[in-house]
């Protein structure tokens, strides 16, 4: 099994397949990453050299999607014709559009999985247990890769589906990147509104759960988040238009003072959260 990246999935993709006492060859960017690597086990082999993905029968891309849609020429070089190659990132048309091109058994795939954590100390046991992990296919997408990868998927305890690589793009504008977006203005309008309002310590010092919840992911990455929007941006950009308008929608009620619609409005949200958890 070879992984390209030990950050947060490549990490926790190698502590979990080495649990099942599967052999994990690991290439990544820096020796002293390397070095850290095997420090925590994270492979059996970490290289900076692209020659130990030699022999892997699959291998997992757990880069950054900029380096994902523009990889190193070397790495394309070493990826064995034969192997089952697969990808983690969380946007799938420009990926899967490039790929198809460039390996014979290159697989679009994404698991929902994560924390904000980064880099080779974020790799934790488990991570994919119970979560969705989706195949994008292609119609050149070979079958018994896409099978490969949906195995991985399930050995690691993941929910498996496939649906279209642009469906996919949609939903994760909605539900992933969007609130990314949702959450960073959040933050910036506590920070402003409190030094506006001459209030800037105590909006910081009443912040509880709530505010944690929703802010969390607004806090997160800013690498992650900008390479999101940027690869994902038309998508993103009608996710941003629908959501401005519930918001509107909302600020016309409060502003109206229909507390019943309000009410009714909150109370449609209350019974459609559950849906999406």
């Amino acid at each position: 099994m070879g992984l390209v990246g030990l950050g947060l999935i490549g990490g926790s993709l190698g502590l979990d397949l080495r649990a099942q006492g599967v052999e994990v060859r690991a290439l990544v960017h820096r020796s002293a990453t390397a070095e850290r690597a095997l420090e925590r086990q994270l492979a059996d082999q970490v290289s900076t050299d692209p020659a130990v993905l030699q022999g892997c029968g699959l291998i997992v891309l757990a880069l950054p999607l900029d380096r994902l849609l523009d990889p190193d020429p070397a790495l394309r070089q070493a990826l064995p014709a034969d192997a089952v190659v697969t990808d983690v990132g969380s946007v799938k048309q420009p990926v899967l559009e490039r790929w198809q091109h460039w390996h014979p058994r290159f697989v679009a795939s994404h698991p929902m999985a994560g924390t904000a954590q980064a880099g080779v100390e974020a790799g934790v046991e488990g991570l994919f247990s119970a979560r969705p992990w989706v195949g994008t296919p292609g119609v050149a997408t070979d079958p018994e890769a896409l099978a490969a990868v949906r195995e991985l998927a399930e050995a690691l305890g993941a929910d498996w589906l496939e649906c279209d690589a642009d469906a996919h793009d949609q939903a994760v504008a909605l539900i992933s990147h969007m609130p990314v977006l949702v959450s960073a203005a959040l933050l910036q309008s506590a920070d402003q509104g409190g030094a506006a309002a001459g209030a800037a310590q105590l909006v910081r010092r009443l912040a509880s759960s709530g505010f944690a919840d929703t802010s969390r992911i607004g806090g997160g990455n800013p690498e992650l988040g900008t390479l999101m929007a940027r690869c994902n941006r038309p998508a993103v950009l009608q996710a941003l238009a629908a959501y401005r308008q519930q918001l509107d929608a909302l600020e016309a009620l409060v502003q109206g003072e229909d507390w019943g619609p309000l009410h009714a409005a909150l109370s449609r949200c209350q019974a459609l959260r559950p849906e999406f958890l």
